[in-house]
Formats: structure tokens, sequence, C-alpha cells
């Protein structure tokens, strides 16, 4: 069973935490277990709870009606509420989705979020602080593989159903590429990345996951790209990666090499020089530059 602290949930539930402490005290929703050293920890039935609570409380539900009401009456009022298509509450009803490995409510929430918001808006808006909140679950181990595996092949299904839905762009000139390193299998972010360059008119050319340095090289030969995208998300070591993308760099002769992910923002100031790091989805316009 899972266990969580209470800044876990605070983040999880974007309650704070003294709220969530004042939430304990008066009302009857949840009753922690406590270490040996008297720190709550919470279980996945608790923060369950306290996410239909929440949920309920940013609907206008009064607090104190909330705590008045039964398990059941609670659970009515979550599914009028998740019925409801209004972004501010969907953080919540994603989480929901993710600790119950509720297909129908992801794909409901993350569809109305697209329709309201369009895909650029729903990614950086509300997927990346998702995917931010549910990296608490991976620090405490409190989110299994499965679970994780259930919502990032979600959003991977959705970003390339949408991809599917664009006209591929009139080849111009040399397109654009994207790859993902040998380790790396995290594609969520360069699937975005295909999306809006596709979404702008750019032509691609998309390998995926994983792909081998030499098949890189050949691939690059072949298409002769205008420039190199890339995301590094999973753990490495910092060496390997500076080597990686010293050599490629002197491989490419000059084509330009945009790179984003976790492991390239904790690594930027050795990888100056070596790519164009991605923090932000507009970094990516200075590509336009290179697209003829």
């Amino acid at each position: 069973m899972a266990s969580y602290k209470i800044k876990d949930l605070e983040v999880l539930t974007g309650v704070k935490a003294h709220t969530l402490r004042i939430w304990e005290k008066r009302y009857d929703f949840i009753k922690p277990d406590r270490t040996e050293t008297q720190i709550r920890t919470y279980s996945d039935e608790e923060l369950v709870i306290l996410l239909n609570v929440a949920l309920l409380n940013k609907n206008g539900v009064k607090i104190s009606k909330i705590a008045d009401m039964s398990r059941d009456q609670i659970a009515k009022k979550v599914v009028e509420v998740t019925a409801k298509k209004d972004p501010e509450v969907s953080q919540e009803k994603l989480l929901l989705a993710l600790v119950e490995l509720d297909e129908d409510l992801f794909r409901n929430t993350l569809q109305e979020l697209i329709d309201v918001c369009g895909l650029e808006r729903t990614f950086t808006e509300h997927l990346i602080p998702f995917l931010d909140r549910i990296g608490v679950m991976w620090l405490v181990g409190t989110i299994n593989p499965a679970q994780e595996h259930f919502i990032s092949n979600l959003i991977r299904q959705k970003i390339i159903s949408t991809i599917d839905l664009l006209d591929v762009p009139l080849a111009k000139g040399s397109p654009v590429m994207l790859f993902l390193p040998e380790h790396e299998w995290h594609e969520i972010s360069l699937l975005f990345y295909q999306f809006s360059l596709r979404n702008k008119g750019i032509p691609t050319v998309y390998l995926g996951q994983s792909l081998p340095y030499e098949s890189l090289l050949e691939a690059i030969r072949k298409v002769k790209p205008c420039a190199l995208v890339s995301s590094w998300l999973t753990a490495v070591d910092e060496q390997f990666m500076v080597n990686y993308l010293q050599q490629l760099s002197k491989e490419i002769s000059g084509i330009p090499h945009y790179a984003g992910g976790y492991q390239v923002n904790l690594n930027s100031a050795r990888l100056s020089g070596l790519v164009h790091e991605i923090k932000v989805l507009s970094d990516l316009e200075g590509l336009h530059s290179y697209v003829k």
C-alpha cells in the first residue's frame, strides 16, 4: 500500500498542508497513521478521499457541507462535477483517473481540455504540471509501473492520433529529424515537439524511441536534415551524455541540435555549445530559420 506524507498530499491535491491539517482536525475525512517519530502518513484510499474533497471544494461546495455528506453522496457529487467541461478542475480529474486506473475519465478529461484549449496549451498548461505532480509519486515510491504506463500510453496515443489528423507538410527542403538516444524510451515530449513542428507546416522525420547511434548517423547521411531534435529524460551518467553529444556534434557537420528534457536542463552548463536547450516550447522557434 502507498504511504504519503502531508507534503506529498499538498502537491498532489493542490491544497496547502496547513489547510489539510485543519480539515483533519475539524472534520472526519481521514485518519492518518503515524510513524514512531509521529510523522503523519496517508494511504491511497485517503489520497482519493482528499482528491474528491478538493475537487468538490474547488467547485463551490463548502467544506462544512462536504463533511456532512456520506461517502456515497460525495462519490455521486464527484460524478456530477467530473461530467463538467471545466479546465480548472482537470488536475484533480486526471489524478483520480491515475490512482483508480479510470481510462474513461482520463480520456474524457484530456479530450475536454483539447477541445477548450487546443493541444499545445493542454500540453504546456495542464499535462506538464500534471506530470510534475505525479513525479512526486515516483520520488516517494508510491506509483507503480502499471500506473505510469497506463497514463503515459494514453497521453502518447492522444498525441499520435492528433498528429495523424494533420496534413503532412510539403517537403520544400531538408526536414527536421527527431529522435531519442539508445537508452531513452520516454517519448511524450518528443511526440509533442513533432506535433508542434508539423502543426506549423514544418516537414519532419520522426525516428522515435531508443535509436542506436550508428542508425542515427546512417539516417542523417541519408536524409540530410536541416536540424536535429532530441529529448533526454531518463537518468544517465553525465559524462556519457557529454561524450555522446560531443561526438555527435563532430559527426553532423554543423547541423543544429535542439535538445530538451530533465537531463539536458540539469546539465545545461556542460552542454553549452553542443545543443540548443529546450526549456519551453517557444525555444523551438529558433528552428524556423533553418527550414528552407
